[in-house]
């Protein structure tokens, strides 16, 4: 397979894979706002795991309630950088498929949330581990740990050094 119809292949691929997680992203949200909003919890696991509503004005932890303007912005930035790594940086070669798939995951749940920040002004989470009393989570913010986590172990355990220069030599 030559370059370019290898390149068609990763677009096409990972514009794919996202689209399918950022339907799943949605989907599990709007069955959280048709079924837990204005509803008491749903215990799924007594006293461990339950679905809860909850509208996040803010990040992670509820930090920077109210700051729609800076989400959006700072998410744009980093979807285009996403974009650029994944199509400019990652080499598309078995080796870093990987890698491919880290950069398929942060710009699903990336695009997940931004859609509910641009949209409704707020984030739609449902996800409550109740017994260690955990922030309230969605599908998107699943996909960015499992991402970053993902990139942690890849750079521990599988890739080298000159692996990572690699890519973030922008010299191509």
């Amino acid at each position: 397979m030559n370059n370019g119809n290898a390149t068609a292949k990763k677009v096409l691929v990972g514009a794919a894979v996202s689209a399918f997680l950022i339907f799943i992203d949605w989907l599990t949200k709007r069955l959280a706002v048709l079924h837990l909003k204005n509803q008491d919890s749903i215990p799924v696991w007594k006293d461990v795991f339950e679905l809860h509503y909850l509208e996040n004005h803010g990040a992670a932890f509820g930090l920077l309630q109210n700051r729609q303007t800076f989400f959006i912005v700072i998410t744009t930035v980093l979807l285009v950088l996403i974009i650029y790594f994944y199509l400019r940086q990652i080499p598309d070669e078995p080796r870093y498929r990987p890698l491919n798939l880290v950069a398929v995951l942060f710009f699903a749940g990336a695009v997940g949330n931004f859609i509910d920040r641009v949209k409704a002004g707020y984030v739609v989470d449902f996800f409550y581990f109740v017994l260690i009393d955990f922030p309230i989570f969605n599908m998107a913010d699943i996909y960015v740990v499992i991402a970053a986590f993902l990139l942690i172990a890849l750079g521990l355990f599988y890739y080298k050094e000159e692996d990572f220069e690699r890519v973030l030599t922008f010299s191509k």
